[in-house]
């Protein structure tokens, strides 16, 4: 027996473990694309029946570059392949690298921090069995998804070559993004590192390819961008299939890379060593704690937020051009129904709750670290002495709560900056001033994660539903045309435009109170709550 062949022994039984014990965690990504492209066909005839309609929608669309800056160029607006197309790819292929990071990296460092990857070695299992299964995982789990989404928007209506070149797009997403994740397994000091780097690296791919388009960048840039690959497939207007070929040599590269680095690491250990802590404890409040334990991703977040700023501000100075040349600009004007510094100001108010949005993904993590402590059991020594559990549980809150405030007043403070330098109709004090009425909107978001891990642990997954709601009512909602009471469960609708001659302030009054009640549940929830459970 060879030493490649020894290092996979048990693969196939591990495989099939795997499979039937986290398999079921992908289901959640492959209903979520499904419902993504089958509704668009299912929804875009009944909205938009006549051509009038449709073409109406797609100089609104144009007149709004932010929208771009999310799903891509719209190519046809004018049949229902090609919106869905607009509206599924980019976002249906994120959604999917997303299952297919996580699934990696549950099978292979979230379980040498676990131990079971330990007890597993004890037995009769090769040194890279696990990576073999938890890529596999992934594999497998995004060629469903692809396949489910295209068949089932086929059968609801869809164009079969379209819907299926559409699903393979998502197919390939995930599994470039599963070697990603199998690298960034290999150098991460735990799972919670490893996960940041292939999230992180996913989310520089995105918002490039997706600034690129916005602002009609050189071809080339979108080729030097592997999620670029999946927008020239062009489905619906093109139906290309040869640049999937590149998504398959990148995945076999990025793994055979991924089976290099796991042969040259330690057990439990990764390329990237984390620094050791002092020899004694220096914290001595929940405050320090809280931030102690954050300290990292609110570092990384930082970051994040400093090149969003850039890169948005940037293209906020060029939104003049974009729109000047804008055909779908130049139709809403000739109506009259709206000026040029309305739609400046309309962009921006896009481009902030953009970043409110993700801003409300740092909040989220620093809720559920929370139950990541419980779960390892530290939490339970320190409520068993003199800290309170409201004060333990307070300090993560109001660390969320001022994270969230920073990221988005730090992006917020580039972008006004950058702006103040183009002549859109719209002075830095207005962009800042925005800025600032979007973060009670953030904070409704990261309430309910509040309210889930303070009285409902078990279902901390749920804490991901304000951010996921808001995305799909505030970018996606407005497309098909819903009442305004579903489009104002989302705590942005009630932001106001502060560039506007009378800003309307009370719907900051209904999310503010909305978040106070959030914040209530949850600080009683944990009050009330056993530990771990």
């Amino acid at each position: 027996m060879t030493t490649a062949t020894a290092s996979l022994t048990g693969a196939r039984p591990l495989l099939r473990a795997t499979a039937r014990h986290d398999g079921r965690l992908f289901a959640p990504w492959v209903a979520v694309v499904t419902l993504l492209s089958a509704s668009s066909v299912i929804v875009y005839p009944w909205v938009f029946p006549d051509l009038t309609d449709r073409r109406l929608l797609a100089a609104s669309i144009e007149a709004n570059p932010a929208l771009g800056l999310v799903f891509g160029p719209a190519y046809d607006l004018t049949t229902v392949d090609g919106f869905n197309a607009w509206r599924s790819l980019a976002l249906g292929g994120f959604l999917v690298a997303l299952g297919a990071i996580f699934a990696v990296t549950r099978a292979t460092r979230a379980q040498e921090d676990s131990g079971q990857a330990e007890l597993l070695a004890s037995g009769v299992m090769g040194r890279s069995a696990r990576l073999l299964a938890g890529v596999a995982l992934a594999l497998v789990g995004s060629v469903v998804a692809g396949v489910v989404a295209g068949v089932v928007t086929a059968l609801c209506g869809g164009a079969w070559e379209a819907s299926l070149l559409l699903g393979a797009t998502f197919t390939a997403t995930g599994w470039m993004l599963a070697g990603v994740a199998a690298v960034t397994a290999q150098l991460g000091s735990d799972s919670r590192t490893a996960n940041s780097l292939a999230v992180a690296t996913l989310g520089v791919l995105y918002g490039l390819r997706g600034f690129c388009t916005a602002l009609d960048a050189p071809s080339w840039t979108v080729w030097a961008n592997p999620l670029g690959w999946t927008l020239e497939t062009r489905p619906a207007s093109g139906d290309r299939w040869a640049p999937l070929l590149l998504t398959v040599t990148l995945t076999l590269v990025l793994v055979g890379v991924a089976f290099v680095l796991q042969g040259r690491r330690d057990f439990g250990q990764g390329s990237i060593v984390p620094r050791p802590g002092p020899a004694r404890g220096t914290t001595r409040s929940t405050w320090r704690l809280a931030v102690r334990i954050n300290r990292a991703p609110i570092v990384t977040w930082g970051i994040t937020f400093v090149v969003l700023g850039v890169v948005f501000g940037y293209f906020t100075t060029s939104i003049t051009d974009v729109l000047s040349g804008n055909g779908g600009v130049q139709q809403i004007l000739a109506s009259g129904a709206t000026t040029p510094e309305a739609l400046a100001g309309a962009f921006v108010r896009t481009v902030l709750s953009l970043i409110g949005i993700v801003a409300a993904v740092a909040g989220v993590q620093v809720m559920l670290k929370v139950r990541a402590e419980e779960v390892a059991e530290r939490v339970e020594p320190l409520l068993a002495g003199a800290v309170a559990r409201v004060r333990y549980y307070a300090s993560h809150v109001v660390l969320a709560l001022c994270v969230v405030t920073a990221c988005v007043l730090l992006a917020g403070t580039l972008v006004a900056l950058l702006a103040s330098r183009a002549d859109i109709g719209l002075g830095s004090g207005d962009v800042l001033l925005q800025a600032v009425v979007t973060v009670p909107a953030v904070w409704t978001v990261v309430a309910v994660s509040v309210a889930v891990v303070g009285a409902r642990p078990v279902a901390s997954l749920a804490s991901w539903a304000g951010v996921l709601v808001s995305f799909m009512l505030t970018l996606l909602g407005p497309t098909f045309g819903l009442d305004d009471w579903v489009l104002g469960i989302s705590p942005f609708w009630h932001v106001p435009d502060a560039t506007a001659a009378a800003p309307d302030w009370s719907g900051l009054g209904w999310i503010t109170l909305v978040t106070a009640l959030l914040l209530a549940v949850g600080l009683r929830g944990f009050r009330h709550r056993d530990v771990n459970r």
